[in-house]
């Protein structure tokens, strides 16, 4: 069964209508409006709450591209400095806007992306190795062995 793409997309662009507050067809334009009175608001609030660098390490390149897509879309501008990893993304805004906005979509975004991704990748494997694809065998570690009887043969 190949990824249904389709799908993927209208659940995440669910997701993102409801970060946005639209939940209909002519709700998703107002979305489309939201998004750019968003962007204006951020403009104006930087005075109160003003835009400091932050820096996000994110723990793949799954999730960075994500990241800097929806940073993007908001019109921020995503980077990194030299010699940083590549799963490291900086971006100036403010705090507020990352804690009600931002990283809360960022994260729910990110958890059914890779849902989806992981759902994928155990359908292919299966198939193309015709083997169990779950999780490995979870065991207690093996017991400290006693103390060591030290034997010279003169007992």
């Amino acid at each position: 069964m190949i990824l249904d793409e389709k799908a993927l997309l209208e659940k995440l662009r669910r997701i993102e209508a409801l970060h946005a507050g639209a939940t209909t067809p002519g709700e998703r334009d107002a979305a489309a409006n939201a998004i750019r009175r968003i962007q204006e608001r951020l403009k104006l609030t930087e005075k109160e709450d003003p835009p400091v660098e932050y820096k996000f390490t994110l723990g793949d390149g799954w999730s960075r591209k994500l990241f800097m897509a929806l940073a993007r879309r908001y019109g921020l501008k995503p980077f990194r400095y030299r010699r940083q990893r590549y799963t490291t993304v900086m971006v100036r805004v403010s705090k507020g806007f990352v804690d009600s906005t931002l990283w809360p979509e960022y994260q729910e975004l990110d958890r059914v992306l890779r849902e989806t991704l992981d759902r994928a990748t155990d359908r292919v494997l299966a198939q193309v190795f015709e083997q169990d694809v779950t999780e490995a065998e979870v065991r207690d570690e093996p017991g400290v062995l006693g103390p060591v009887r030290a034997t010279d043969g003169s007992s």
